[in-house]
């Protein structure tokens, strides 16, 4: 049962400053963005693509050690700890492409397409469409629009997840690379798998980020409206 679990230190390290630098770079990008007379539509849609690959470079180095630990296949209580994981990519691959930074394009890829679509078709769409005045229609119009910006993102993006598991995980030749960088590893997965290789493990992804996403969303939202209105 403990496999199931395998990694999950990591994420958890990672997740609190990830949401934080997520929203907190969006903000800044978007008012840096409004002295470029861009459109807010795509406005919106810039930061987050700018938010996305500022995440990716505080995430990536907790993903390799996260997806070396899923792949051990030692029992749970014989895998190394995350930190002692953690040193011995440090120890054997170094802090760049080859170790803790490994596949860092296809996390940049993986996040920025994310949160470009994320960001812009959640508030370009709640621009559009009529605010409700009961707070419970209010909030399930946001909850709404939310889980499809998370659905839409995860669809587009996803592609750029694949890429980033072969290439952070094992290799299918040990002691060869046969992943190396993003889009050709998207090229050879096309060729030797089919289209839909790319897609794989979509409906987890859209399981979690659909409806996790419009949390997000939603807590981002008030708690924000909540600051401006008591700072």
């Amino acid at each position: 049962l403990l496999g199931f679990y395998k990694g999950l230190l990591p994420p958890i390290l990672a997740e609190t400053p990830k949401r934080a630098v997520k929203f907190f770079t969006f903000e800044q990008y978007k008012k840096l963005l409004g002295y470029a007379s861009l459109p807010p539509g795509l406005a919106f849609a810039v930061a987050g693509l700018g938010s996305g690959l500022t995440e990716a470079v505080v995430v990536n180095p907790f993903e390799v050690v996260k997806v070396t630990l899923q792949t051990n296949q030692n029992a749970f209580t014989e895998q190394p700890s995350s930190f002692v994981q953690a040193q011995q990519i440090i120890k054997t691959g170094g802090l760049g492409f080859q170790g803790l930074n490994k596949g860092l394009t296809a996390t940049l890829g993986r996040h920025g397409v994310f949160n470009m679509v994320y960001f812009g078709f959640y508030f370009n769409v709640k621009n559009i469409l009529p605010v409700n005045k009961d707070p419970n229609l209010e909030f399930l119009r946001k909850f709404g629009i939310g889980l499809v910006s998370g659905t839409i993102a995860s669809i587009i993006n996803i592609p750029f997840d694949v890429a980033k598991s072969r290439i952070q995980g094992p290799q299918p030749v040990p002691g060869e690379i046969k992943y190396r960088t993003c889009f050709k590893t998207m090229a050879t997965v096309y060729k030797e798998e089919g289209f839909l290789a790319l897609y794989k493990g979509l409906l987890p992804k859209i399981m979690r980020l659909g409806p996790g996403g419009a949390v997000m969303l939603l807590v981002y939202e008030y708690v924000y409206a909540w600051l401006q209105d008591t700072v």
